[in-house]
């Protein structure tokens, strides 16, 4: 059994008076793909540094499986780093940047040659076995590093943004790639980015850090049908779910005039000032003389099935923007105006004053 854990992990810089990795407690199970996901600077990179012994843990401690790696250096924890940037050998052939740890940890030769080859037949690099890696393109080379960290065969998989160094196009089709050989492979596997997308596709379970806080670990429809509290309702979803400020009133939400209905249980959880949030599927035109919180519309973006209408409310509370998720080709026009509106389950409510989500 190879579970990873942080107890109460912190990471304090020197000269700094805020943890870049704040009291994580983080229970990783074994075999599972676990998404560290955040904006810049919240410290998710930090964790997966600590982890691998690449940063020092200021207070607490990590194991992986019965072992408390807290002060071990990186070579004796077992795990496999793959990093942003690739870090191959410029000057060894893709053979031989694959078996070099293997090399260096006293592995013979015949051994050396058996791994590799297994592994570059997993990764399709079979062809490539002899060029440098000036020869490869982006997505050759992270597969080259993939097959490094895969003949090691570690108890634990560490990758910091491997992705974010090759084209759209490219990252869509490797992140299923690395999924499908991690379920495969069945090994513990902690992954980190900041592209939600990437991590509600390839997580079994996503942790949302924030500041060096976790704000919730979960699985990703649990994310994004749940969302604890305004950061990961805001951060989880593309595009981003709509977040208004209302008054309630008798069981409404009340927006510069105009109701929108809530979940019951919900609006009776709520002591002050809220915040609604609506996902853009979840908004619904309605026809004239209907109530419904008016959008004008400043861009259509038609993607075949679906379009996204983006527009302003002009509805004090409202946000600059407005995205409403409508069937496509419907054909609103820049300029006109529609109003919207929800059904009660699909809004959630979130405390101004803490951010918590209400909704039961």
């Amino acid at each position: 059994m190879t579970a990873v854990t942080y107890e109460k992990a912190q990471r304090l810089y020197p000269g700094s008076t805020t943890p870049a990795v704040d009291a994580l407690d983080l229970e990783i199970r074994d075999g599972e793909f676990m998404v560290l996901v955040g904006p810049s600077g919240c410290g998710k990179s930090t964790s997966l540094r600590m982890l691998a012994g690449l940063e020092e843990v200021t207070s607490g401690s990590i194991r992986i499986g019965d072992r408390d790696v807290t002060h071990l250096p990186p070579k004796d924890r077992d795990i496999a780093m793959v990093f942003q940037n690739y870090a191959l050998y410029p000057h060894m052939t893709v053979a031989e940047n694959m078996a070099f740890a293997l090399k260096m940890a006293g592995v013979g030769k015949e051994e050396r040659a058996a791994r590799v080859k297994e592994a570059a037949a997993l990764l399709d690099l079979d062809a490539y076995l002899d060029r440098k890696p000036k020869a490869l393109s982006g997505g050759q080379r992270q597969r080259v590093a993939m097959g490094r960290a895969i003949v090691r065969q570690p108890q634990v998989f560490c990758m910091d943004e491997p992705l974010s160094n090759l084209d759209a196009k490219l990252r869509v089709s490797t992140r299923t790639q690395i999924a499908a050989l991690q379920q495969r492979l069945g090994i513990t596997t902690v992954y980190v980015t900041h592209d939600q997308v990437e991590a509600m596709t390839m997580g079994d379970r996503v942790a949302v850090l924030k500041d060096g806080v976790l704000q919730q670990v979960d699985t990703p429809l649990a994310l994004y049908d749940k969302p604890a509290n305004l950061f990961v309702a805001g951060f989880i979803g593309s595009p981003a779910m709509n977040l208004i400020e209302g008054e309630l009133r008798e069981g409404h939400a009340v927006v510069g005039g105009h109701e929108i209905p809530v979940d019951r249980a919900a609006a009776a959880a709520a002591t002050g000032p809220v915040t609604l949030g609506v996902r853009p599927e979840a908004f619904r035109v309605v026809g004239e003389g209907q109530d419904g919180l008016p959008v004008k519309v400043t861009l259509v973006e038609e993607l075949g099935a679906d379009a996204y209408v983006y527009g302003t409310s002009g509805v004090e509370g409202t946000p600059s923007n407005v995205v409403v998720r409508v069937p496509g080709q419907v054909g609103h026009q820049k300029g006109s105006t529609i109003r919207v509106t929800t059904d009660p389950t699909a809004v959630h409510l979130f405390d101004n004053a803490t951010g918590r989500r209400l909704n039961p």
